[in-house]
C-alpha cells in the first residue's frame, strides 16, 4: 500500500468520500491508497474468484467478491477477494445485494503486489481475524508462496507445489494446492 503524505481524516469523513480507483482504505487513522493491480495479481484474483464461485454460488453456500469494501471496527478496507457465506451477503430493502457492507468478511484473500508492505497487509488480515473472519490467505506471487492465517491458530507458510491449502469449513469441496494457484500464471 502506498501512503499519501497528506491523507488523514476522521473516520466519519472518510466514509463520505467518493470511491477512487485504485481504492483507498482507512487503517489506523490514515488513508492508504491501494496500488494498481498488475498482471500476476489480476490473473490470480480472477482465477480464484471463478474457482470459488463455481463451487459455491449455485448451491448458495458463499460468494467471492473482488475488491468489496468492508467497513467494521473503525476501519474501512478493500481486500483483493472477500468471501461471504450466502446468509451474510448484505441485502437492501428490496432483497437485492446491498452496496455497503458494514461487517467483517468470512474469508479474506490478499495478493501481495511488489510495492506493497508485507507487514501492513498482514496486519489487515489479523484485524479481520480478530473481528470474526475465519480464514485469511496472503498470496505472494513473486516467490510462489502463501501465508495462511486460520482464526485462533498459528499461521502457516506454504511454498511446496503439492501443499494443500486450508479452506473455510463452509467450503470443504474447494481443493487447491499451492502449485495450482501459481500454475494460473502460465497462460
Amino acid at each position: 500500500m502506498v501512503k499519501s503524505p497528506h491523507q488523514t481524516l476522521p473516520f466519519e469523513e472518510f466514509l463520505k468520500l467518493p470511491e477512487t480507483k485504485p481504492a483507498r482504505e482507512y487503517i489506523d487513522g490514515e488513508i492508504v491508497q491501494k496500488p494498481m493491480t498488475q498482471g500476476k495479481h489480476s490473473r490470480i484474483q480472477g482465477a480464484l474468484l471463478t474457482k470459488i464461485n463455481l463451487l459455491s454460488e449455485n448451491q448458495r453456500i458463499a460468494y467471492a467478491f473482488p475488491e468489496l469494501r468492508c467497513t467494521f471496527a473503525g476501519r474501512s478496507i478493500v481486500p483483493d477477494v472477500v468471501v461471504l457465506r450466502w446468509e451474510r451477503i448484505p441485502r437492501d430493502e428490496k432483497g437485492e445485494i446491498a452496496n455497503i457492507f458494514a461487517d467483517y468478511p468470512d474469508w479474506i484473500i490478499e495478493i501481495l503486489s511488489p510495492e506493497q508492505n508485507l507487514l501492513q497487509v498482514t496486519k489487515k488480515i489479523i484485524h479481520c481475524l480478530k473481528y470474526g473472519t475465519v480464514l485469511g490467505w496472503l498470496i505472494v506471487p513473486e516467490d510462489h508462496s502463501i501465508f495462511v492465517y486460520p482464526q485462533g491458530q498459528s499461521p502457516q507458510f506454504l511454498e511446496d507445489k503439492d501443499d494443500l491449502l486450508p479452506v473455510p469449513n463452509f467450503l470443504p469441496q474447494l481443493q487447491l494446492t499451492v502449485g495450482e494457484v501459481f500454475s494460473w500464471l502460465k497462460l
